[in-house]
């Protein structure tokens, strides 16, 4: 039996990954644990094979006044976490980081695209890799994961956003964009995975194939029974809005797929049916 400690009580990844490790009862034992606050540090991890830490801020504007914060919880939390572990003989720690950590709102990532952070989330994340990699060695496996834009049924972040537009909208711009993006349910199976093959390095999950913004939005208001039209009338139109927010929900940003590729596919379910699920619809 694998033993699991998830750092981030509540968290939605954290939870999806403990719901999905506990349809098999037998083989993982999951428990979480809150960072709010100080008490962790009294918790004895040598109990468990693995800590998942995906304790972390997120999904709030960034300002000058809470720069700092992103710091203390994305950076200086990981890693004392990950002391911990290595302290109490953890066999392999788990740090979920982000696709953030390369600062690109539009194009490719390959393995070769340098490192540039331009958000203090991405700059607590990409330092909280480079300390907890320092602690690496035969008894302490490390793991890092950089998944894109993750959805699924109770998610926060811009999939939400999708939904409304899709819900509200009659008519949507066509474009022919590509977006990497993974289902809580792959990020949750290649999880497992690592867990299982002790694996340790960078991954880079994400669904076997890219999305297209205007495809999404029509398949989420077909799920709810709502036909959309698109259209390429307004595309001019979007020439005009502020380049980073027609980046971020038009533009192409992408991981290479062979940087995604891994021995055995974690990939355990497909955009459409992911969607279906995603909005309560199967």
């Amino acid at each position: 039996m694998k033993r699991v400690i998830i750092t981030g009580k509540n968290s939605y990844i954290g939870t999806s990954l403990e719901n999905w490790l506990l349809k098999e009862p037998t083989k993982y034992k999951v428990d979480t644990i809150d960072m709010k606050d100080n008490s962790w540090k009294e918790k004895d991890f040598s109990s468990y094979d693995v800590v998942f830490h995906v304790a972390g801020i997120a999904h709030i504007k960034e300002t000058c006044d809470n720069q700092d914060l992103y710091y203390k919880v994305n950076r200086d939390l990981a890693y004392e976490a990950a002391q911990k572990a290595k302290q109490d003989r953890v066999e392999q720690f788990i740090f979920l980081s982000s696709m953030s950590v390369y600062g690109i709102e539009n194009g490719v990532i390959d393995i070769d695209t340098p490192l540039k952070p331009d958000s203090a989330y991405g700059k607590s994340k990409i330092e909280a890799e480079g300390l907890i990699n320092k602690l690496q060695d035969d008894s302490f496996i490390v793991a890092t994961l950089r998944p894109p834009m993750v959805y699924g049924k109770g998610c926060r972040g811009n999939y939400p956003r999708l939904v409304g537009l899709a819900l509200k909208t009659p008519i949507f711009p066509k474009v022919d964009n590509k977006r990497s993006m993974i289902y809580i349910d792959n990020l949750s199976e290649l999880v497992k995975q690592l867990i299982d093959n002790r694996s340790g390095g960078l991954f880079f999950p994400q669904n076997a194939e890219y999305v297209n913004t205007s495809e999404i939005v029509r398949l989420i208001a077909e799920v709810h029974g709502k036909k959309i039209m698109t259209t390429k009338l307004f595309n001019p139109l979007l020439r005009l809005l502020n380049v980073s927010t027609v980046n971020k929900v038009f533009g192409d940003l992408v991981y290479d797929m062979n940087m995604s590729e891994y021995e055995n596919d974690y990939r355990v379910c497909g955009l459409s049916v992911s969607l279906a699920k995603t909005e309560g619809r199967t």
